[in-house]
């Protein structure tokens, strides 16, 4: 799952301490398992008056907003309020200076967290100082070996000329027509049933009581298991009698068919389906023939070009157009593969443990990834919930450190270099943002800055920036 962004979505990489009183202060009951190389632990102290002094200051506070029967609103004693509001003082209290005397004691510790911390052996007994301490992951410290002598082959791309021929016919078949058929006689082979139909899934207990749904291990789309088969209903669906791309069951049975005649068939999908929602799947077809149709296809010559698109004048301007094209995805795909071939000999280079909670944050960014993906296929949200989460973690988790890892030396690359994303770089991207989604920049760029994510987008385009600057040197 989108593991060819292993190189450019980069995770990221904080430089201060989080900042985040309520993770903080809710201590969990254990911590978090955590890389013993990146880990830390602080031990911190808060002065017994500076908890005295916070504590008279929220329960003035109180005081002033306090509805207690008998007394007038902010009339109600202190020790009234003490007393009847010591669960929420003490807590307003922890809130305040717990997060406070933590971002303190690791920035006088010249450490920087990148993990929440995991608040433990915590001490708060009445007129004594506030005593706790503080687990939590930094960035690992390494140091950075030869890089700018690594080679990759960057290979020569050419297009040849059976490839424009070749991209030539698929473009003539996207242009061809479907006229229909005047003769009073049934689809032959070769020819396109224009169909409706209605496809029911056969249950699992249908086709055998002893039947188990296949567990989900991979981010894909099935359907089995689901509580009840809902039909597919299709209302203009082509069909080639006989083609190589059509199944045996719909051209025996749709073979001789003509306008307005219904069949009813079923359709066994093999286990090796190309896709993964029909594959070892049972269908019960009923299906209604509206029109039969033969595929003309236009002749490939000047005025194909000029239909095309009027700049082209002739067959040959086309050719050059689409060999053009042809070069800059070959060569994208082919830099897109040598920079993941230098990543690669990069890592080996640089062996180095990672924060585990960077780790985890890198699986959210790629099944999160994957799930949106999922969705704009049509995936249903009661499908995802059925699906083996943990599994997903587990299985993204490689790619996830690699991720990581590289992310980190491509960061520390760029503090050599002293490779920078300029501002104006960034709005750009910014720009490019809001124009696939829809927005204003102004409004993307205030969510992002509200979800922290900025620095993040600037950290990854500093990354690529290295990368592409190791790529330069890398031939």
């Amino acid at each position: 799952m989108d593991a060819d962004k292993n190189t450019t979505d980069q995770p990221e990489t904080p430089t201060e301490p989080p900042d985040d009183s309520s993770d903080i202060v809710d201590v969990p009951l254990a911590p978090e398992p955590m890389e013993e190389a990146c880990k830390r632990e602080i031990s911190v102290e808060i002065p017994a008056e500076v908890v005295s002094k916070e504590q008279d200051a929220v329960v003035k506070a109180y005081s002033k907003q306090a509805r207690v029967p008998g007394f007038r609103k902010g009339k109600v004693p202190p020790s009234m309020v003490r007393n009847r509001f010591s669960g929420e003082i003490s807590s307003e209290v922890l809130e305040k200076l717990v997060p406070q005397y933590f971002r303190e004691a690791v920035i006088k510790a010249q450490l920087r967290p990148v993990s929440r911390p995991f608040i433990h052996a915590f001490e708060n007994r009445p007129g004594e100082p506030i005593r706790f301490k503080a687990a939590f992951e930094i960035l690992p410290d390494f140091e950075l070996g030869p890089y700018r002598d690594i080679k990759v082959e960057k290979p020569n791309i050419k297009i040849a000329d059976e490839e424009v021929e070749a991209e030539l016919n698929r473009l003539q078949e996207r242009q061809a027509s479907f006229d229909p058929i005047e003769e009073e006689r049934g689809a032959q082979d070769g020819e396109f049933a224009q169909v409706a139909f209605s496809a029911t899934p056969e249950t699992p207990d249908e086709k055998n009581p002893e039947s188990e749904t296949k567990p989900e291990g991979e981010l894909s789309n099935p359907e089995a298991g689901t509580p009840a088969a809902q039909p597919v209903q299709m209302n203009e669906v082509l069909v080639e009698i006989g083609g190589a791309n059509t199944l045996p069951e719909f051209s025996e049975n749709l073979r001789g068919v003509k306008p307005g005649e219904e069949r009813r068939f079923q359709v066994s999908y093999p286990q090796d389906f190309h896709d993964p929602r029909l594959a070892g799947k049972v269908f019960h077809y009923d299906v209604k023939v509206n029109a039969v149709k033969k595929k003309t296809l236009p002749q490939i010559n000047n005025d194909f070009a000029r239909e095309l698109n009027q700049e082209f004048q002739t067959l040959d301007q086309l050719k050059q157009r689409m060999r053009e094209n042809m070069e800059v995805q070959k060569e994208h795909h082919a830099e897109h593969e040598a920079k993941e071939r230098l990543v690669e000999k990069l890592l080996e280079k640089h062996i180095f443990p990672v924060p585990r909670a960077m780790v985890e944050r890198q699986i959210d960014l790629r099944l999160e990834r994957g799930l949106r993906a999922l969705a704009a296929q049509g995936m249903r949200t009661e499908d995802m919930r059925r699906m083996d989460f943990p599994k997903l973690r587990a299985g993204q988790r490689e790619a996830a450190v690699k991720e990581v890892r590289s992310g980190l030396l491509l960061g520390k690359i760029a503090d050599v270099e002293n490779i920078q994303v300029s501002d104006e770089e960034l709005e750009h991207e910014v720009s490019t943002l809001a124009q696939q989604m829809n927005q204003t920049p102004e409004e993307v760029r205030q969510k992002l800055k509200e979800e922290g994510a900025l620095e993040r987008i600037r950290g990854r385009m500093r990354s690529e920036k290295a990368l592409d600057f190791l790529y330069g040197k890398a031939e």
